[in-house]
């Protein structure tokens, strides 16, 4: 497992490439929770979303190994990280994509001179696939979520919230492969193990949720959530012990539910944010945790929303 150790390690390795994203606060949306409500901003990150905390730690290591080629597998935001640290340290990447893979998400890859190589529509499909062409290429896979240095990358929004917000007591995490929440887990559960973790999925992307129930890795079908960053079909060997031993709870929520919160957020603190960020929104609008009245900081993992499809994801807001 990660430690503190190597999170801090790779908050001062990523220093150089990374924003220190800031909190958002909205009164309307504190009083819906019924909790003082934070939003950890990494929709505002470079490339749009935490994951280029992760790519920027594990795609340096690669550099300095030496690799003369990066392949990697993602649903976008990843493959956008990849390309974009890889292009900066002048290393061709390759990134493999679902068939159905946000276009706003595939364009930014290309525009940080990466490959696009299409492949099914599951990790577990795309995977072995950048695995096979890192080796074809002489190369190096860069995972998405279950390798150390990923998960320090992103531990590093867990530091960065404990500097941010003083006494908090909880932190809400979407839930995809683990790699977000893990590193958050160890970072502040390392620090101050009083602050409470939750992580959050959708009700039809649900594998972490049941592999926790079942106390052993669980897979499930291809989903369509409209959460598309979270459509994981197992969570990783790595990132899963670590949720088993300091995960406080895990909650699901419905796609309608998902997309008010997503609508909540735009129209009134005028926030773009992915759907994928908005089930942790979703989960204090519903009160899905054991929470009130309580200091919360809810993740907003990312914001690269295919804008032309925006107007299928709105519901109305009017809660009189």
């Amino acid at each position: 497992m990660i430690n503190a150790r190597n999170i801090k390690s790779a908050q001062e390795n990523i220093a150089d490439t990374i924003h220190n994203t800031p909190i958002l606060q909205s009164v309307q949306l504190s009083k819906l929770c019924n909790n003082h409500l934070f939003l950890k901003s990494e929709h505002l990150q470079k490339t749009g979303s935490f994951k280029i905390r992760g790519a920027t730690n594990k795609v340096k290591q690669a550099f300095k190994e030496g690799a003369k080629s990066i392949t990697a597998a993602s649903s976008g935001n990843h493959g956008q990280a990849v390309a974009y640290i890889a292009d900066k340290l002048g290393v061709p990447a390759t990134i493999v994509v679902p068939t159905d893979a946000n276009p706003s998400k595939t364009n930014a890859i290309q525009a940080y001179h990466g490959k696009i190589e299409y492949c099914g529509t599951t990790s577990a499909e795309r995977i072995p696939r950048a695995k096979e062409l890192a080796e074809e290429q002489s190369g190096i896979y860069i995972p998405p979520y279950d390798d150390p240095y990923i998960m320090a990358g992103q531990g590093t929004v867990g530091l960065e919230i404990l500097d941010q917000v003083k006494d908090i007591d909880a932190v809400v995490v979407p839930v995809g492969g683990g790699g977000l929440i893990s590193g958050i887990l160890t970072a502040i559960k390392e620090t101050n193990p009083a602050v409470k973790v939750y992580g959050v999925e959708p009700d039809s992307a649900n594998d972490t949720y049941l592999s926790l129930r079942n106390n052993k890795m669980t897979a499930i079908p291809a989903t369509k959530t409209i959460a598309d960053g979270l459509r994981t079909s197992q969570p990783g060997d790595l990132t899963f012990p670590v949720l088993q031993k300091y995960l406080d709870d895990l909650v699901l929520v419905s796609e309608e539910e998902i997309r008010f919160a997503f609508s909540f957020v735009m129209e009134r603190m005028k926030q773009l944010i992915e759907p994928s960020s908005a089930v942790a929104i979703a989960a204090m609008i519903n009160g899905r945790l054991p929470l009130e009245n309580k200091k919360v900081i809810t993740v907003v993992s990312g914001g690269n929303v295919d804008i032309g499809k925006i107007e299928e994801l709105i519901v109305p807001t009017n809660l009189e």
